[in-house]
């Protein structure tokens, strides 16, 4: 039990570290939560204010806060203990409700790929997220953003519950669509947002 919560807390600390706002800070001199449009510390923003060098820099940082800490748990513990879900899922809670700063959290977009990355070998639910985010980002475009996630993890989740041979791996993605899905509704809920579909081929 011990060394799962040891895990859980490595993981939960490792997200609430906001590469997308430290990095952009430290390099450019600019706050991407002041400056962006929607006052979010992420990996978009990161590229869009502080340029594609930064912006890579902080997506391979996000990437690893959530690989890392899922991956090196996977070699210590077992990933098939009902406790790993809370493992796969620490780095995206942390990063959407950080340690020092609870309100101030990112979508956690990024760090769930890094998370999923951490499966490694049994790479399925990544795949799954990585398919349906480019269908709703490229095939079949959804706006504004905010829906665009929850289709996209709804779908993931709806994925993994019916295929996933690990329990421990559903639950986990469960958590981290359901932390995902409710910091966006959190970032937009005084917003007055209309869906739309627009179809790549119009």
């Amino acid at each position: 039990m011990s060394d799962y919560i040891f895990f859980m807390i490595i993981g939960y600390l490792s997200g609430s570290i906001l590469y997308a706002y430290i990095i952009p800070k430290f390099f450019c001199g600019i706050d991407i939560r002041q400056i962006s449009k929607d006052k979010n510390p992420g990996t978009f923003n990161a590229f869009s204010c502080a340029g594609i060098k930064v912006g890579i820099f902080v997506l391979l940082l996000e990437l690893a806060k959530g690989f890392l800490p899922v991956f090196l748990a996977a070699r210590f513990v077992s990933y098939r203990s009902s406790l790993f879900c809370l493992i796969m899922a620490a780095p995206v809670i942390g990063h959407a409700f950080p340690f020092l700063h609870p309100r101030q959290g990112g979508k956690a977009i990024a760090v769930s790929f890094g998370c999923l990355m951490g499966l490694y070998p049994f790479l399925t639910p990544l795949l799954y997220l990585i398919v349906f985010y480019l269908l709703f980002s490229v095939i079949i475009i959804i706006e504004p953003h905010l829906f665009r996630s929850i289709i996209t993890f709804f779908c993931f989740t709806i994925s993994c519950i019916r295929t996933l041979p690990v329990r421990s791996f559903i639950y986990g993605s469960i958590l981290i669509s359901a932390t995902v899905v409710l910091r966006h509704l959190l970032r937009y809920k005084k917003e007055r947002l209309q869906i739309r579909f627009l179809p790549y081929f119009r």
